[in-house]
């Protein structure tokens, strides 16, 4: 499983970086589960990774605006971004869902094929009558993204184990790799998932508040981020 740790600012991205994560996220908690920080922060993170990590940007929980969304996701991609994550957060149909992706990946693609789109769900999907997860990876590679991922939409404690058991996730994950995608868990994850997500299998599993102590709010703590590498790779 790769690491993917999401830093709000160009000093925890030095400190994930350092603390052996494989890929550096750069987020905005204030503004959402998948908010977008500004595309100064992401070149920032980019010079301070020097290359040791690929880059990834969230750029929202996104609604049907397939227009803003492929703007933003084409900003992402100019500042530096490797990764472009977009939450489809207020998705109704699959309709909505293929034309936001395959825009967000018409966009990303044209400025440089070798960039990934990641097209996200949310296990909670039920708490904001969002599209399911599992609908997700049949439409996302059809539409030209990369990579699947399931995170939680309401920042609240709950995790994603708490919406989506074991056997769902594992279904998931096996649907995301039989479309020829990569897939992401992410979600109020905890050291204590670890085992049940080595079963599981993903590709990636994205992660904050674990290595902030448990608090996202706070600050990216590079012991908990070396302590969780190793235990990843023990």
């Amino acid at each position: 499983m790769k690491l993917l740790i999401s830093p709000i600012n160009k000093e925890e991205a030095i400190i994930a970086s350092r603390g052996g994560a494989d890929i550096v996220d750069v987020k905005n908690p204030k503004e959402g589960s998948l908010g977008a920080n500004f595309p100064w922060v992401i070149r920032d993170v980019k010079e301070a990774v020097e290359g040791r990590q690929p880059i990834s940007a969230t750029i929202g929980d996104f609604n049907y605006k397939p227009g803003t969304a492929s703007l933003a996701a084409f900003g992402a991609a100019v500042a530096g971004a490797d990764y472009i994550k977009v939450g489809l957060y207020d998705i109704q149909t699959e309709d909505q869902a293929f034309e936001l992706i395959t825009k967000i990946a018409q966009a990303v693609k044209d400025y440089d094929s070798t960039k990934k789109v990641v097209a996200s769900g949310y296990s909670d999907y039920k708490r904001i009558n969002s599209i399911s997860p599992l609908l997700l990876p049949s439409i996302a590679a059809k539409a030209g993204a990369d990579v699947v991922m399931v995170d939680t939409a309401i920042k609240d404690g709950k995790s994603t184990f708490e919406f989506m058991d074991e056997k769902k996730l594992k279904k998931f994950t096996d649907l995301a790799h039989g479309c020829g995608l990569e897939n992401a868990i992410a979600g109020s994850l905890k050291f204590e998932d670890l085992p049940v997500l080595e079963r599981i299998g993903p590709d990636i599993i994205g992660v904050r508040g674990m290595v902030c102590g448990g608090d996202r709010t706070t600050s990216i703590r590079q012991e908990l981020v070396e302590k969780l590498v190793a235990e990843c790779q023990a």
